[in-house]
């Protein structure tokens, strides 16, 4: 058996730990806390959460806690997007040789962030480029919110055009896979919070997990946990 602490970039991933990776997890003996919107800023002795764009917040924030917690089955992981990272993130420039290789660029990244923490109970996952990726695992779901087949077409193309791969979706300020799906469904941008968890709990993990090699990578780290 293990515990697990959860660190969230946004109340989508928030709900998404919670009510599909959590009961997910405790079935191979992995027990979730409720997953907690990491730190964004430190002011005038409160913290301030949500965001994921300020790196010594975030770093402080996971810190404090495997100090305040330092039994050996407790570990702690995060879920940050890949797309707009915090400026002055550990390996950085060694990611960048890696532009064309997103896989390869995202595991230095976690490497550089876990030997940067020091301690092996934390297990660095940043999403490859951002949350929204999984919705791509399986675009028809989101038909059960919009009625718009011609701009779920024009979604469906677009991951086909990345051999069907969601997480190599890259992360333009206009192409990253949330601006996709706002671009066509506009909607989504208010309704994330709800649509996101839900539409990725009608996936599947099973579907996500085979569609996005990364994603599956980290689940499975989780998973033997326990």
């Amino acid at each position: 058996m293990a515990r697990l602490y959860l660190f969230a970039e946004g109340q989508t991933e928030q709900t998404f730990a919670d009510t599909v990776l959590k009961p997910h997890l405790a079935r191979h003996g992995v027990y979730m806390h409720g997953p907690i919107l990491i730190a964004n800023a430190h002011k005038k002795g409160k913290i301030h959460r949500e965001g994921g764009r300020n790196f010594d917040a975030m770093q402080k924030d996971i810190a404090r806690s495997l100090k305040q917690d330092s039994a050996h089955d407790v570990f702690f992981t995060s879920m940050i997007d890949l797309y707009a990272l915090p400026k002055r993130f550990p390996g950085t420039e060694k990611a960048a040789r890696y532009d064309n290789d997103p896989y390869r660029r995202v595991e230095v990244l976690e490497e550089a962030w876990a030997k940067k923490a020091g301690d092996e109970r934390f297990i660095p996952y940043i999403q490859l480029h951002e949350y929204e990726a999984y919705l791509f695992a399986d675009i028809s779901k989101l038909s059960f919110f919009y009625q718009n087949t011609a701009a779920l077409e024009k979604l469906q193309r677009i991951v086909d055009d990345v051999n069907g791969s969601p997480e190599l979706i890259d992360d333009g300020q206009d192409t990253a896979p949330s601006k996709q799906i706002t671009k066509l469904l506009p909607e989504y941008a208010s309704e994330k919070v709800i649509v996101g968890p839900q539409a990725a709990e009608r996936i599947g993990l099973s579907k996500i997990r085979s569609r996005c090699p990364h994603f599956a990578k980290w689940l499975g780290q989780l998973e033997n946990l326990g």
